[in-house]
């Protein structure tokens, strides 16, 4: 791959003129790796039967494509506790689906995908999470005292080491916020997270409103995953900062038995999650 880079230079003499130079640099490229979204979610209330998994091939750096479905791999995750073994169905577009499959809490499940003759492999437990028991909206509570922010409220389980993780989305917006949360010093309290947008008194619509809607959810996540994505989070809220740490390349729990070297990106989760979707209303 090239990288065309345009420099112009204006030269005053009698006129003005302009040339143009191309410069040719060498980008290095790799070999297309196997990419994995495996987040088994349990939402509180339901059954859980209906999982999917997506798998697709990773491209180029200055590549403007999304990355490429991939379709033809053998996925199964077993119940290593139990023994039963669940097959997801190839959709033909990227993602593999099953409708009956049973999440137990604190059982141990291993992903297994077979795509090209390699074996791929991960082992993850399935955690559970406290009922969010309430959500407030307030004035008080956040770094502002005249911007709205919206809190969440739940019970950590006595004398239990957990780790949580939170999803905030606004709607109408492409991507979530996310945020790790251990209760290494807060065990077995009442906990809370709150979400706030910076004031900004040139544009009351960059702060929350009443009639905006937002969606929280809060998941039980194990404490490999936790490690796993606070780092994720780190550098991707480390972006133009000069004083932040240099990101690393993160590999997650996908293993490849057959040829190490030849790693997939991506992380194999299960997860208990709560959810609550909010609209905010006028304060009083």
């Amino acid at each position: 791959m090239k990288l065309y880079i345009k420099s112009f230079f204006v030269l005053i003499v009698l006129s003005i003129t302009s040339c143009e130079d191309v410069i040719e640099v060498s980008v290095p490229s790799a070999e297309p790796r196997l990419v994995i979204e495996a987040s088994l979610d349990w939402k509180k209330g339901t059954l859980g039967n209906e999982q999917t998994i997506q798998l697709s091939t990773s491209t180029p750096y200055f590549d403007t494509e999304k990355l490429d479905p991939l379709s033809g791999a053998s996925v199964k995750v077993k119940n290593t506790s139990t023994g039963v073994e669940y097959v997801f169905i190839d959709q033909k577009d990227g993602s593999y689906n099953i409708s009956n499959f049973e999440p137990v809490i604190n059982d141990t499940y291993t992903l297994e995908i077979i795509y090209n003759n390699e074996t791929y492999s991960a082992t993850e437990t399935l955690r559970a999470v406290s009922p969010i028991k309430a959500v407030e909206q307030t004035l008080e509570g956040g770094f502002y005292d005249d911007v709205l922010d919206v809190y969440i409220f739940w019970d950590d389980p006595v004398d239990e080491e957990n780790y949580y993780m939170i999803r905030f989305i606004e709607e109408g917006d492409l991507l979530p916020i996310l945020e790790d949360f251990p209760d290494e010093f807060v065990n077995g309290n009442q906990l809370d997270a709150f979400f706030e947008k910076d004031r900004d008194s040139d544009d009351p619509e960059a702060e929350f409103n009443p009639g905006d809607v937002v969606d929280i959810s809060l998941y039980g996540i194990s404490k490999e995953y936790f490690n796993y994505v606070r780092l994720l989070i780190e550098q991707y809220y480390s972006g133009g900062d000069p004083f932040s740490a240099i990101p690393v390349k993160l590999k997650g729990n996908c293993v490849n038995l057959d040829n190490p070297e030849n790693y997939a990106h991506g992380y194999f989760r299960l997860s208990e999650f709560d959810t609550v979707n909010y609209t905010f209303v006028e304060q009083e």
